[in-house]
């Protein structure tokens, strides 16, 4: 299962300095993985990233990692760090990753 967590237009002035001259909007999902929840009888929850461009021809790119954390408040505060840099699909996997070492050094309970 899905939860919309928020979306946002990548920033006009970002795309025209990167020559794009079409709008990006960037949606985050909040995912509850429910097969592992049986398992393991805990909601375990992910993320997932669309991007769609808006072109001639609408464009669509997406990319999701369904098992981060057993936190919901984790999931909520990286969906958030995500929305506020305009992180895009492509960035997803990178973006967790760093978040999860920041993470492990500090002793927070994202799941590896």
């Amino acid at each position: 299962m899905k939860n919309f967590f928020g979306s946002i237009f990548i920033n006009r002035d970002k795309l025209t300095e990167a020559g794009i001259n079409y709008p990006i909007k960037v949606e985050y999902y909040k995912i509850i993985n429910e097969d592992k929840q049986i398992k393991s009888n805990k909601l375990i929850y992910g993320i997932q990233i669309i991007k769609t461009e808006y072109r001639e021809k609408i464009g669509v790119e997406d990319s999701k990692i369904e098992s981060i954390t057993n936190d919901e408040n984790e999931i909520n505060n990286m969906l958030g760090l995500m929305k506020d840099n305009e992180v895009t699909p492509i960035g997803l996997e990178d973006v967790v990753t760093e978040i999860k070492k920041l993470a492990k050094s500090r002793k927070l309970s994202y799941n590896t």
